[in-house]
């Protein structure tokens, strides 16, 4: 398969994100599309990584269907043979679907079951996660006595998401609404994450995405439990006090940290090896929970 940095299909564009492209289809329904793009400290870069548009598909499209008794999600079933043409939807095979049109939440859905990332600094500043008092002798990775739901702003491409109050969100969504987003959320979180566990995995944070469809009904939408989304743990090198390794972009991080870099775009040039490492990662973690 190769790399895909950009989507070019004959299909009217309605939004190029970080990492996917969405098509308009009819009235309906959408063409998602997965790409390689690698977007770090919210900057999108020029270089992929390997497959990663198809990993992240598959893996989202897995937990679509295990959390299906939780809530609805986006796909229609509808296959890529149905709206594109035969070499177009060559080209996107497994990195590609068709979902429904929905009305977005402007709410990001993060969970956090363990003390870590942003959560850890602003621990470490005030005591607290999200304004959300803490006992006073957590350390570093450890997991919290119940997850917690903090959500955020969703940012524009190229900006940062901003974390926001509860009451915030009833005031944006409504009390019922809100409510409804953070019950499903703290519900979808905790089947995954025993689901992952029995496999060796530890979710330590995740976030989700939500919309309304026509007659109202909040559905689960854009991806779920990805490496993207979430930051997955090896459950058996685990250890409360030290920063555990993720399958995921981490080692991309890592490496930007090295370097004298702003965090804004132009993005710097990232070695290949670093590329292939983060790639294998990905393939890792869809090999161990997609079982």
């Amino acid at each position: 398969m190769q790399a895909l940095l950009q989507a070019s299909i004959d299909l009217p564009l309605l939004h190029r994100g970080k990492v996917r492209d969405i098509f308009a289809i009819d009235e309906s329904t959408m063409l998602m599309v997965t790409t390689d793009r690698l977007s770090a400290f919210d900057v999108v870069f020029d270089q992929p990584i390997p497959q990663k548009g198809a990993v992240l598909t598959s893996v989202a499209n897995y937990w679509f269907d295990k959390t299906e008794h939780i809530i609805p999600n986006h796909l229609t079933g509808i296959t890529l043979e149905d709206v594109l043409s035969k070499s177009e939807a060559e080209q996107l095979e497994g990195r590609a679907i068709v979902v429904k049109k929905l009305r977005p939440i402007a709410v990001e859905a993060v969970v956090r079951g363990y003390l870590i990332g942003s959560g850890w600094k602003e621990y470490q500043a005030t005591g607290s996660v999200c304004s959300i008092e803490l006992p006073s002798d957590l350390q570093l990775a450890q997991q919290l006595a119940s997850p917690l739901y903090t959500p955020s702003s969703k940012a524009a491409v190229g900006e940062h998401d901003v974390n926001i109050s509860f009451e915030e969100t009833e005031n944006m969504l409504g009390a019922e609404l809100a409510n409804r987003v953070k019950e499903v959320s703290l519900s979808i979180y905790q089947f995954a994450a025993e689901h992952a566990f029995a496999r060796g995995v530890i979710i330590a944070d995740t976030k989700f995405e939500f919309g309304l469809d026509e007659a109202g009904q909040l559905t689960l939408m854009d991806e779920v439990l990805t490496p993207d989304s979430s930051r997955f743990w090896a459950k058996d090198s685990y250890q409360v006090g030290h920063s555990p390794k993720s399958y995921d972009k981490q080692i991309i991080r890592d490496y930007l940290e090295t370097l004298d870099w702003g965090k804004t775009p132009p993005a710097p040039t990232l070695p290949d090896e670093i590329l292939q490492k983060t790639a294998a990662k990905y393939q890792e973690v869809k090999s161990i929970l997609c079982t």
